[in-house]
């Protein structure tokens, strides 16, 4: 196997070939190679009067490829690794070890999903639990929420099935370097997700489809265990510092499961989940975290900084990774941005508000939004107290829900009166999305003084990296406040906890930050099970 990187294809393109494309840059002819695929598409903007794609491929070659490989050296051609698939890899297991019983998967966000197919796949039988109901119930619960204000602590944007993600951009893209990545990919490509997902630079799914993709594969789940919703981790049993046993509230009746292996992949917002477990005594500590607000801007205002004016049509909505370190030792970033998106309500407790970003596959909406975050240390938050960090963002999040009105209004200020320390009485050139409708309240008003204050040094630096960023009509709107869990809780290097049996898993646990962290840790929750299995067994 060959591949080949660097090559440059024009917008014009037609994608649909990948073999025709490789074989007009080589200037072979078509009898030369036996198949092509695109592996990677990424746009190049720094010229802007030049704006193409650069693309990789991964190909093969009739005859001999030590000879083509020689020839095609100044092409930027090397051989690749035809790497098997981790999906046959899951197979052998299931052949080798065969059915070990039950394991109980608390929540069924990315870490959940994933812990549950890949034991599903290795033999296990994976029983599947969420608080919250499935997408299409949670989907009629969420936009009743963003119409009329009435909410559901049971069903929202943070509890049911795809977890906080399904109301997101779906952005797969990750800082980190770990080879189940691709396997994620495939597995969201297979289930509805869309090929471009496997090559382009920065994959994205979108809201849209993330409802059919979690649809679909909460299927075959079912076809290899149980998944249930509405069901409720309310305790654990244990004996002798091991699992023995869970209690679950289902409808308002509490049950009692035998279970020796348990997955917590509860998610960032699952708070009094985390009270439970350490009044049962699961190990857990502080963790940094960020808080801070959604900016919304025309997204043709981030498009012409980012492409130039007169930009090409058929290039996809631009996005931005905005960065400073301030004076004061804080870091302000950009989190979660949504090109064409909209800032969405995301509460999960009654008497608070909460912010996040989403975007339709198509990413064509009028506005650009990102979180603006400030990072916050275990030392801002007033106290020892492993959940210190969650009664913070609950006390942000009650304070923003009284500031705008008490009927689940986001608190919005532009962001010229907010540099001008002023507050706001009228819109400016955009229009904010957040639904079911926002108010007109200072920052201050719900945000500690370091966090403001650092938001208020950062926006006119990253003004001067993107050209109108700092605009005076921009919408500052929150609080976000959910960026990731500020508790970590400790397991060990058999990926357990404390207690034997139970396994944190994914967001909540404090070992991911966004979709294909926290899928990739469910992988390896359920590759740790394999092993103690093995091990045991």
């Amino acid at each position: 196997m060959l591949k080949i990187t660097g090559v440059n294809i024009p917008l014009s393109a037609d994608f649909s070939n990948a073999a025709a494309l490789l074989l007009g840059h080589l200037g072979i002819s078509s009898d030369k190679i036996s198949f092509a695929r695109l592996v990677r598409r990424a746009v190049d903007a720094r010229k802007k009067n030049q704006i193409h794609y650069v693309c990789s491929f991964e190909f093969a070659v009739k005859g001999n490829e030590s000879q083509f490989l020689t020839k095609y050296a100044s092409k930027k051609v090397a051989f690749t690794e035809d790497r098997k698939s981790f999906d046959d890899t899951l197979s052998v297991l299931k052949n080798s070890i065969g059915c070990k019983g039950k394991v109980y998967i608390i929540g069924s966000g990315p870490a959940g999903l994933f812990a549950s197919y890949t034991l599903g796949k290795a033999g296990f039988c994976p029983v599947l639990l969420e608080r919250g109901e499935c997408v299409e119930k949670r989907t009629e619960k969420v936009n009743s929420f963003w119409k009329t204000g009435k909410f559901d602590p049971t069903s929202n944007v943070q509890f049911g099935e795809g977890g906080a993600g399904t109301f997101s951009d779906g952005k797969l893209n990750s800082g980190i370097k770990d080879p189940r990545c691709k396997f994620v990919l495939e597995t969201f490509s297979r289930f509805g997700g869309g090929e471009e997902i496997l090559y382009e630079a920065k994959p994205h799914i979108g809201s849209d489809r993330l409802f059919h993709t979690v649809r679909n594969m909460r299927r075959e789940i079912e076809n290899m265990g149980e998944v249930k919703f509405g069901h409720r981790l309310t305790d654990i049993i244990v004996e002798n510092g091991r699992l023995t046993a869970i209690e679950v509230e289902a409808r308002g009746e509490k049950k009692i499961y035998p279970c020796s292996r348990l997955v917590l992949a509860l998610g960032h917002s699952a708070r009094d989940t985390f009270e439970m477990l350490r009044t049962r005594g699961i190990f857990m500590e502080q963790k940094p975290f960020a808080m801070g607000v959604r900016i919304e801007h025309p997204q043709h205002i981030i498009n012409e900084a980012q492409y130039g004016k007169g930009f090409d049509s058929r290039l996809p909505a631009a996005d931005y990774k905005l960065s400073a370190h301030l004076k004061n030792g804080r870091g302000v970033f950009s989190f979660c941005m949504c090109p064409g998106g909209q800032v969405v309500a995301a509460a999960s407790e009654e008497g608070g508000v909460c912010t996040n970003g989403m975007s339709l596959s198509a990413r064509d909406g009028q506005n650009a939004n990102s979180a603006i975050l400030v990072n916050v240390r275990p030392e801002d938050f007033g106290s020892p107290d492993p959940l210190a960090g969650v009664y913070l963002q609950r006390k942000i999040e009650q304070a923003a829900f009284k500031a705008a009105g008490q009927n689940y209004f986001a608190p919005i200020q532009l962001a010229g009166d907010f540099l001008k320390n002023r507050p706001s009485e009228k819109l400016g050139e955009v229009v904010p999305t957040y639904l079911p409708g926002v108010s007109f309240a200072p920052l201050e008003s719900y945000l500690p003084k370091f966090i403001t204050e650092s938001i208020r040094e950062a926006l006119p630096i990253f003004g001067r990296k993107i050209r109108g960023f700092d605009m005076e009509g921009a919408v500052l709107c929150g609080p976000e406040a959910r960026s990731s869990c500020p508790l970590r809780m400790v397991r060990s290097q058999r990926g357990d906890s404390n207690i034997k049996g139970i396994y944190p898993c994914g967001e909540g646990a404090g070992y991911a930050g966004g979709i294909m962290s926290a899928a990739v840790d469910g992988i390896k929750t359920a590759q740790s099970i394999m092993e103690a299995t093995e091990n045991d067994g």
